[in-house]
């Protein structure tokens, strides 16, 4: 289907600032969704307008992004998913602007403190460990399911306090929340992630335990106790965050390394680069596109946004963006500009930043000091997904055991 031919161009959209763009499926995402978020960036303006899903506008060039993550005036966070669901469930702080933001972005910031995360680092290397040496007597793996997810999962799952035999059920509703373009499937997994998350918030206002969910619930917002809906906004936002962001972080740094065997023998020479090389991953193979809701009529980057339009904000393209970091798509430790947009900016730069750093790096440390040199299997290629959240399905790996 031609869709710039089915859907009339808004009368305030100037023509030379529309693409087609799908990202939830995207033909460009095909064979390597990155490659293909980059020749989006290259071939079209900063900011534009897509038909797809009834119309809206991507943020793609780094300057306008990082612009627009800072106007929260213009850009609002009130509402969030492309297309518009018919019920939108708030998720705070996500959902919050200044100054109201800021008295629910206090309490994650106590219990995503560098201090906190950093004292659970033994656990994180323990199941790593664990989780590698599960697999390294085969000579294979698909490591998207074998490590990438139950690593980072479980830990959150753990710190909130959540069972962990639910994990295939709490990863099918985060899956359908983050993935699908049908906001029916959307609703309902949402709906089932709220009502799973009440039983539990309510079991811990009766008995406290040590997790996230028993902290929040006893440290005050703005002075006052907080309130049951109150904590069901939390934890739909962590359920979700925490549910699937990190893994997919470790499946694209994986997948780089497979594919650069020197690389790998630099690193495991040299584990003191494994910080830097890291970065440059994350650069290299951002992943989360959040939207924004206009909340005013507002002229900026040579278009004109109107009241109640969608807005989504491409961090990949942000960072693959050649006016912002030359010869983009190159994987370079030693870049001059290392400060990517991997964890976004301004006022909702990602409370878990602390820990998702702290969970890559010790995979990798562990990943290349107790595995041989490994690539991609040949024969199975790797499956990746786009939507809000871009990600890694299925990473088959190969390597020679010893």
């Amino acid at each position: 289907m031609n869709i710039m031919a089915q859907i009339a161009i808004p009368d305030h959209v100037d023509p030379d600032h529309v693409v087609d763009f799908d990202f939830y499926n995207d033909p460009r995402y095909a064979p390597d969704v990155h490659e293909g978020i980059a020749k989006i960036v290259a071939e079209s303006p900063p900011v534009f307008w897509t038909p797809r899903y009834g119309g809206h506008w991507i943020i793609a060039g780094h300057a306008a992004i990082f612009q627009v993550v800072r106007d929260t005036e213009t850009f609002s966070s009130a509402k969030m998913g492309i297309p518009a669901p018919e019920q939108e469930f708030k998720q705070v702080p996500i959902n919050s602007d200044p100054p109201e933001h800021a008295q629910y972005r206090g309490p994650l910031n106590k219990v995503f403190s560098p201090k906190a995360m950093m004292a659970i680092q033994d656990e994180v290397r323990a199941l790593a460990a664990d989780l590698i040496e599960k697999v390294r007597a085969d000579g294979h793996c698909d490591f998207a399911h074998a490590v990438a997810e139950p690593l980072p999962v479980s830990i959150f799952l753990k710190m909130m306090g959540l069972p962990l035999d639910m994990l295939p059920q709490y990863r099918r509703w985060v899956g359908e929340i983050l993935i699908s373009n049908d906001v029916q499937v959307r609703g309902r997994a949402s709906g089932e992630v709220i009502a799973s998350m009440s039983e539990i918030i309510q079991a811990r206002m009766i008995e406290r335990r040590n997790d996230i969910i028993s902290t929040l619930l006893d440290t005050p917002i703005d002075g006052r106790e907080v309130t049951f809906e109150e904590m069901q906004s939390f934890c739909l936002l962590l359920f979700i965050a925490g549910l699937d962001t990190v893994m997919n972080g470790m499946s694209f740094g994986v997948r780089h390394l497979a594919k650069d065997p020197a690389l790998q023998a630099e690193l495991r020479a040299n584990p003191a680069r494994i910080t830097d090389a890291m970065e440059e991953l994350l650069r290299r193979y951002t992943f989360t596109m959040p939207g924004r809701i206009i909340a005013r009529d507002h002229e900026a980057f040579g278009v004109r946004f109107k009241a109640g339009e969608r807005v989504l904000i491409m961090l990949p393209a942000a960072d693959l963006d050649a006016r912002e970091f030359p010869d983009p798509l190159k994987f370079d430790m030693d870049r001059e500009n290392k400060v990517h947009i991997a964890f976004n900016s301004g006022p909702h730069r990602c409370a878990g930043s602390h820990l998702a750093r702290i969970e890559l790096r010790i995979l990798y440390e562990e990943w290349l000091k107790r595995m041989p040199e490994f690539r991609l299997d040949p024969d199975k290629p790797a499956k990746f997904h786009g939507g809000h959240v871009i990600g890694v399905d299925s990473l088959p790996l190969v390597w020679d055991p010893s």
